[in-house]
């Protein structure tokens, strides 16, 4: 008996009917009129989202497999999963543009250059060229366009990046400006992978490969329903909150996390988050909230942020100590002030 073997024409898995959690499902009854899997289908009609587990190692060898064909890669990563994604770019050799996705979250404020110079300043990456892009606003595709033209070693040029970096936003943002009326979506194998990837053909020049995106265990959004994915994932320009912080204050992010300003001087935190999130400032002493959650503790120098992977950073400008609250594989980490 032959077996129809089909692949979705929206992630490029090959369609199955035995596991809803895996790649590819479709209900045995839909099986020969699908052309997407229930996965994409949900996502495009509902925008609704399902995690499917991938093994680390088959990224690995995907990456791997892409680095040695000297191909133009473009590193997405979205401006606020941006410490974690960037580990990744120095595993792909050379031929690399660093594309930071979703600019206009910021506000209109903070000024290209300086974080341009931000990353090159803290972090050691061997890129082509960074370039900060909104697929939405169509924010500096064309520049992008122009380098992806300069640097492209054969027609075949890769996206790689996590999984809300905004490839799909960005190559869909590509084919309206570059694409010819017949772009067409095909797949194909990377060899010594169970995974597919999804070729797109742009125009006579370019085919762009959209890579399966990483899934950062974490980041705050893998641990969410997709309906709070969606109150806590920006989708407007942040309003950042500031708050003088004065000895025994705690700031309550809903149910999400809490920070304890632990000083003895007042202090100036200013909050980047989903404006769709309060913020409440209440008594370390009196108010227990969340304290059953995990603790990270920092004794910062000036000129900190406090990272809660995912969710939101506090820009904090003395010297602090803070205790953070956050559920349980959540990364919260330091860095320099990103503004």
């Amino acid at each position: 008996v032959s077996i129809m073997i089909k692949k979705c024409i929206g992630c490029g898995a090959l369609f199955q009917t035995a596991d809803e959690n895996k790649p590819g499902f479709v209900e045995k009854e839909n099986f020969e009129k699908s052309i997407i899997c229930k996965r994409c289908f949900r996502i495009k009609n509902y925008g609704d989202y399902k995690i499917v587990e991938k093994d680390i190692n088959e990224y690995e060898k995907i990456f791997n497999n892409i680095s040695s064909k000297n191909d133009l890669i473009l590193f997405l990563c979205d401006i606020f999963t941006l410490d974690e994604s960037i580990n990744y770019i120095n595993k792909l050799s050379g031929n690399v543009i660093l594309v930071i996705t979703k600019k206009d979250l910021l506000p209109k404020s903070v000024k290209e250059y300086k974080l341009i110079n931000y990353i090159k300043k803290n972090y050691s990456l061997n890129v082509k060229e960074i370039i900060f892009v909104s697929s939405n606003k169509n924010y500096n595709i064309d520049l992008l366009y122009n380098k992806i033209i300069k640097y492209k070693t054969s027609k075949r040029v890769y996206l790689a990046g996590n999984t809300n970096a905004g490839k799909s936003t960005l190559i869909n943002a590509l084919m309206k400006l570059y694409g010819h009326a017949d772009g067409f979506i095909t797949t194909s194998s990377l060899p010594a992978t169970t995974m597919d990837l999804i070729e797109v053909k742009l125009n006579d020049d370019i085919i762009l490969i959209d890579t399966p995106g990483l899934v950062s265990h974490n980041n705050y959004l893998t641990n969410l329903n997709a309906k709070e994915v969606k109150k806590v994932f920006p989708k407007v320009e942040i309003k950042p909150r500031t708050y003088q912080m004065k000895p025994n204050q705690s700031l309550l992010i809903e149910d999400y996390a809490r920070i304890d300003y632990l000083s003895e001087n007042q202090n100036s935190f200013t909050v980047y988050l989903s404006n769709s999130i309060s913020i409440n400032r209440i008594n370390l002493n009196t108010n227990d909230k969340l304290r059953n959650l995990k603790l990270t503790s920092f004794d910062l120098k000036c000129n900190k942020d406090v990272v809660i992977n995912g969710l939101c950073f506090c820009k904090i400008t003395k010297p602090a100590k803070v205790n953070i609250y956050t559920k349980d594989n959540v990364n919260v980490f330091e860095r320099n002030n990103l503004i």
